[in-house]
């Protein structure tokens, strides 16, 4: 990933980052459907036409969030991105940089472990429903960190999230 000295992130970034949040938040919380369809398809029976509908969309959720984070490294590599802020702890520093690494990692890869349980390797499926607890706690350590950037550290480093630059 490049990263240039940059004042903030772009208004496609920002608009990026928050669209692949509410997708992803939108997957944990009603992902289940898709493995209650899993379920009902092994076992010969008929899903709830609610769960049916909303395996259907944690399909295609997934397939948009894997376009736009492909979208979005394209635009980070092309554009850059601002240099990380520091937590004045080296190794939290090193923490946060690994943290964001998971994250593309995830975004990746639940989607891609997604698809090939559907149609290569069913039992993938139990590797994919793995990664919903690992991405709730490093959401959980994202947003403590930002809080604590923005509350103890004040440095700015949320408003980069909100606010594009110029």
């Amino acid at each position: 990933m490049s990263s240039r000295t940059i004042g903030g992130y772009s208004s496609v970034q920002v608009l990026l980052h928050w669209v692949i949040a509410a997708l992803v938040f939108f997957q944990l919380i009603f992902g289940e459907s898709m493995s209650m369809a899993t379920r009902a398809a092994r076992r010969g029976t008929e899903l709830d036409p609610t769960d049916a509908t909303l395996a259907s969309a944690h399909y295609w959720v997934g397939i948009a969030i894997l376009v736009l984070v492909a979208f979005r490294l394209a635009v980070r590599l092309v554009g850059g991105a601002p240099d990380p802020q520091s937590s004045g702890a080296p190794v939290l520093d090193k923490l946060a940089h690994a943290a964001h690494w998971l994250f593309y990692i995830l975004l990746v890869g639940m989607p891609v472990t997604g698809l090939l349980a559907v149609y290569v390797w069913p039992e993938l499926g139990e590797i994919h429903e793995l990664g919903k607890p690992v991405f709730i706690v490093l959401i959980a350590l994202h947003v403590l960190g930002a809080l604590y950037h923005q509350f103890w550290l004040k440095d700015g480093t949320l408003r980069r999230m909100f606010v594009p630059a110029r």
